[in-house]
């Protein structure tokens, strides 16, 4: 299906380099990015009110090229289910020399997208590394936090805002999504069942991908001119895994927004500038020329931004509403996660959740 060989050359090969820095410098760097990931999980976990794991401050620091390395192997884990099917039906990758050259096709395509993506991620949580051979299943960690610091210090710089506060800013964020898939026990493998599904809903017939196809040319050249259409994700989409792609966004909008505003609640005791900072880090966000926000129409990075915004909207409105314990509800289980029209009224998902706690007593 996906040549992952291909893929990380492609990537290693067209990754832009990062900002110019000292050997000195970078390991500057590295050292304060460290120390701010285990400076900020104590106001991470003090303001959500979430238990966290005894992991809490621990981060591997990246390149561009070990960013690339990482999701890869968190792919090749997303996509086994996937492939295992094909291998079902008799559409196993390396099954033809047409499969075989097809498979070296998407894998310049995904290292392509890669290359672009490597260069711009600040920090991640990541969900879906495969386990670590030399540790048993019960003590393996549920992911690893991440930070890109050539990026990280190029955006400091564009932004020119104080860099130690910026460093806290993002490992403010990505500690939030530790805290959140380790404090929750079912949330990383609900969040992985709904990707298994929306893979497993994926038409393999020849004229359901030709369809899918056309949809994906379309909606490439809508982003190109500008249009507000659908992104290449959208268009690929079956009925089917649109419907689980409903429910994955209404998660992943409210692990996102909820990161975007524990970054800000800290407020000025952690992070000085946060306010300088969360303005020209919107602003950026909308920035760009016209190729570069095709690019993101196309890969639906637009959409994510939109989610960031709507997500930390709100949670904000609920703790204001009804404080950060009544909030914390939303982790109880997959039922009592907000769905669409409860993010455009967060007073809906309180009456659901009220009446709910009102039915149990």
């Amino acid at each position: 299906m996906i040549d992952w060989n291909v893929a990380a050359s492609t990537a290693t090969r067209w990754v832009r380099p990062g900002p110019q820095v000292s050997i000195t410098e970078a390991r500057r760097v590295v050292a304060e990015l460290r120390e701010q990931a285990v400076a900020v999980v104590g106001p991470v976990r003090e303001v959500t009110g979430m238990p966290g794991d005894s992991d809490g401050g621990k981060v591997s620091v990246v390149d561009r090229p070990g960013w690339i390395k990482a999701n890869i192997s968190g792919f090749q884990v997303v996509l086994d289910p996937l492939v295992d099917r094909m291998q079902d039906i008799g559409a196993a990758p390396g099954g033809s020399v047409l499969t075989a050259v097809g498979s070296r096709v998407t894998g310049m395509q995904a290292g392509l997208i890669l290359s672009y993506l490597a260069s711009r991620v600040l920090g991640q949580y990541e969900l879906f590394l495969p386990p670590d051979p030399d540790l048993p299943p019960a003590d393996a960690p549920p992911g690893r936090l991440t930070l890109v610091a050539p990026n990280i210090v190029m955006v400091e710089r564009e932004l020119g805002v104080n860099p130690s506060d910026f460093r806290r800013w993002v490992c403010l964020h990505e500690e939030t999504h530790r805290t959140q898939f380790t404090s929750v026990p079912w949330l990383r493998p609900y969040v992985q069942q709904q990707m298994t599904d929306f893979l497993l809903a994926s038409e393999l017939d020849p004229a359901s991908i030709l369809n899918r196809l056309r949809a994906a040319a379309d909606a490439v050249s809508g982003a190109v001119r500008g249009s507000d259409g659908e992104s290449l994700i959208e268009a690929m989409q079956t009925p089917r895994q649109r419907e689980i792609l409903d429910r994955l966004t209404a998660v992943m909008t409210l692990v996102e927004g909820h990161g975007d505003y524990v970054m800000d609640a800290v407020g000025p005791a952690v992070v000085p500038s946060v306010e300088e900072i969360r303005a020209k880090f919107n602003a950026r966000r909308t920035s760009g020329n016209r190729g570069e926000q095709a690019i993101r129409r196309i890969l639906g990075i637009d959409l994510k931004m939109r989610q960031y915004q709507q997500g930390s909207s709100f949670v904000r409105a609920v703790v204001e509403q009804a404080g950060m314990e009544s909030f914390n509800r939303v982790w109880t289980s997959p039922a009592t996660l907000p769905v669409k029209d409860e993010f455009a009224s967060p007073a809906r998902w309180l009456e659901r959740m009220d009446g709910a706690a009102r039915a149990a007593s």
